[in-house]
């Protein structure tokens, strides 16, 4: 647990010290930020319960991680829970996101979190190196938090969409069993993240249009910028899908295609082989043994015409087919 204290232009940073933060929760004039990083579930709860008197309802949901992105308005103060991601990491699987659950108030907020995030890493450190933004308020930071937040999809977008580039550039050269697991981890990666962003904008539209007191008109103004970013990060998630989907439709057609030239080939061998089964099987039957008229048929002669026959039958058949184009 880290805290972050602003009074009178003034920012100390302690590292559990509740006693200062029970008196910058009674000093209106103070700005605070307490940050759960990683803290047991119990110091948690005692945190939030004692500490904050928070509602038992709101910290249940805190302490329970549900990686869906939420807003509930407590009177006093907003609980909103957002998700983080690593984005230069596949999001296959919605666990590998890191939720994140935000207490404000009037002159407080309170970030809780198992997971390192680096939102919060950034956020806190241009705080201690730019101490002017921490007098813009609360709802200062938590706009700055989701603006981080917002960046961290945008590079998630961007790695994908290289991905989906690269697999567009090769998919017809040479597809491979690697690139369908690619194409399907791409899919699922796009669909968490829509999963995730489409309940936070509306997070965003609920802080951007009026709906909780707490947030004064001048403050909306940030919110709504941000739910229009989120607005345009879904509509280029859609766009990706769709990217994917072609690049699946691709990779399939070129595989059938494959499929469909090797089993022409088999036929064209097999029907190549044909006459010669014929021949072969036909002058191999040992139902009589050759007469007076046939012995020309057992002759070095018929023996040649025989070999001649089983050779030039089958190129004549190739460049027929040939000519046919059926090759």
């Amino acid at each position: 647990m880290r805290i972050l204290i602003e009074k009178d232009g003034k920012t100390m940073v302690e590292s559990a010290d509740l006693d200062d933060v029970r008196a910058a929760l009674k000093d209106q004039e103070t700005l605070l930020w307490v940050d759960l990083d990683g803290a047991a579930p119990d110091e948690s709860r005692q945190v939030l319960t004692q500490v904050f008197d928070f509602h038992p309802l709101s910290v249940d949901d805190a302490l329970v991680e549900i990686h869906v992105p939420k807003i509930d308005d407590w009177g006093s103060y907003l609980y909103t829970t957002l998700v983080a991601i690593r984005p230069d990491r596949p999001l296959d699987d919605i666990d590998k996101s890191i939720e994140l659950d935000v207490f404000v108030g009037a002159n407080y907020i309170v970030t809780c979190h198992q997971e390192p995030v680096a939102a919060i890493d950034l956020v806190w450190n241009n705080l201690l190196h730019n101490e002017a933004q921490l007098q813009r308020g609360s709802k200062f930071i938590l706009y700055q938090l989701i603006d981080a937040l917002v960046d961290e999809y945008m590079q998630m977008i961007d790695y994908l969409d290289a991905q989906v580039d690269e697999i567009e550039d090769t998919v017809i050269i040479k597809p491979d069993k690697k690139m369908l697991e690619d194409i399907f981890s791409i899919k699922r990666s796009l669909l968490n993240l829509r999963r995730i962003v489409s309940p936070q904008r509306e997070v965003l539209n609920k802080l951007s249009r009026g709906d909780f007191e707490i947030v004064s008109q001048k403050e909306r103004m940030y919110f709504r910028d941000l739910y229009d970013h989120l607005v345009r990060v879904h509509e280029i998630i859609e766009s990706l899908r769709d990217m994917v989907s072609g690049a699946l439709d691709t990779y399939l057609s070129v595989v059938n295609n494959q499929l469909s030239n090797i089993m022409k080939t088999l036929t064209i061998i097999t029907t190549l082989f044909m006459p010669l089964s014929f021949l072969t099987g036909f002058f191999g039957m040992n139902f009589f043994s050759a007469s007076g008229q046939l012995n020309h048929l057992t002759s070095s002669v018929s023996f040649f015409l025989a070999m001649a026959v089983m050779v030039f039958l089958p190129i004549l058949m190739f460049l027929w087919m040939r000519r046919r184009d059926w090759m």
